[in-house]
């Protein structure tokens, strides 16, 4: 059964942008809708967050534009580090895991 991780049908084809846009709706999802912590202005949150995922990538060595998986893990790790400032153990755990069911489909 088709299971949607922030857009991506778990079961289709996979490619590292897949994968890195879906960090980047999971980063909008878990910082930005509804939570308060920056304006409601969607285009500039969503701006906000690449933002932040590419300071990721470029953080953990890894290339934003043309990544691969090894690119994507440590662009997550990076992330979940930030993101423990801002959200519980429990809810960043949660995102992560969603994206490594994604990830670990990579080839």
């Amino acid at each position: 059964m088709d299971q949607k991780i922030y857009g991506v049908n778990s079961d289709q084809s996979l490619t590292p942008l897949i994968v890195r846009d879906a960090i980047i709706e999971c980063f909008i999802e878990a910082h930005c809708l509804d939570t308060g912590i920056l304006p409601s202005d969607k285009d500039i949150n969503k701006q906000y967050c690449r933002e932040i995922v590419q300071k990721a990538f470029a953080d953990s060595g890894g290339s934003f534009d043309n990544p691969n998986k090894e690119d994507i893990i440590g662009a997550m790790k990076s992330l979940a580090n930030f993101s423990k400032n801002f959200r519980d153990s429990s809810v960043v755990e949660k995102h992560y895991q969603e994206i490594m069911v994604l990830v670990d489909r990579l080839n």
